[in-house]
């Protein structure tokens, strides 16, 4: 159970090799020790991720996951919850691709289509399941500011996002009456393994920086935060920019 102050005693990483998942397990267990559950292809990312959890204090479990294979989604989420109840599950996997190739290339496009939205959806439907039988727990889903308006610079991630947002609002709408909450996380661009070779953005974070907005908005109860807080206010204008300027912004 989640104790008095919004700590967890166990965790569901799946997406486990991300950076910001890595980060968030971390700083909850700069509070206190508790099971981690990673959920992710098997590889040696993995295993160097398990080695750096349990070096912070956690004990480790290791769950096959592949994002792509959604048929096989319902038994990832029995072995994860085989040893008990899960109190914070963070949904972290995603494909980012070449913003220019993904939409030229058809089989890149359903891959990507597929692994951020349609798999999103699959975990989570299966994910509801378990948690409405527990009676609580908490969901940090790690969306995108490019979700809230879809830019032509990215068009095919951002639509996916944009699924993926609000897909996790509404769960997390759903699931309010059985006792849980999902907060949902919008950061602008990252500095991870999955932005290597990426300029620098304006706003850019840290999966530090990110992992401390999220653990604290679900402490909080929040079902929106953006990372950092002020792309609320710079999302907030360009949702209401006209089309015919939008479309001339360097964004």
């Amino acid at each position: 159970m989640i104790d008095a102050v919004g700590n967890p005693q166990s965790l569901l990483l799946l997406g486990g090799t991300s950076d910001i998942a890595l980060a968030i397990a971390e700083k909850y267990l700069a509070e206190r020790p508790l099971k981690v559950v990673l959920a992710a292809r098997p590889s040696e990312r993995r295993k160097l991720a398990a080695e750096r959890l349990r070096g912070n204090g956690a004990e480790v479990s290791e769950v096959d996951f592949d994002a792509a294979d959604t048929g096989a989604h319902p038994a990832v989420l029995d072995k994860a919850f085989e040893n008990g109840d899960i109190d914070v599950t963070v949904v972290a996997f995603g494909l980012l691709g070449d913003a220019e190739e993904v939409w030229q290339d058809h089989a890149k496009a359903v891959e990507l289509a597929t692994v951020n939205y349609t798999a999103a959806v699959s975990v989570g439907v299966a994910l509801a399941e378990r948690l409405k039988k527990q009676g609580h727990g908490r969901v940090i889903a790690l969306s995108s500011v490019a979700g809230e308006r879809v830019r032509r610079s990215n068009f095919l991630y951002g639509s996916t996002k944009a699924g993926f947002d609000g897909f996790y609002l509404g769960l997390g709408e759903a699931l309010r009456p059985h006792g849980v909450r999902v907060t949902v996380v919008r950061p602008g661009q990252v500095r991870t393994k999955m932005t290597e070779g990426l300029g620098k953005a304006p706003l850019e974070q840290t999966a530090e920086q990110v992992a401390e907005i999220a653990v604290d908005a679900a402490r909080k109860g929040k079902d929106l935060v953006w990372a950092p807080a002020q792309f609320r206010m710079v999302m907030s204008i360009l949702r209401h920019v006209p089309r015919p300027i939008f479309r001339k912004l360097p964004i």
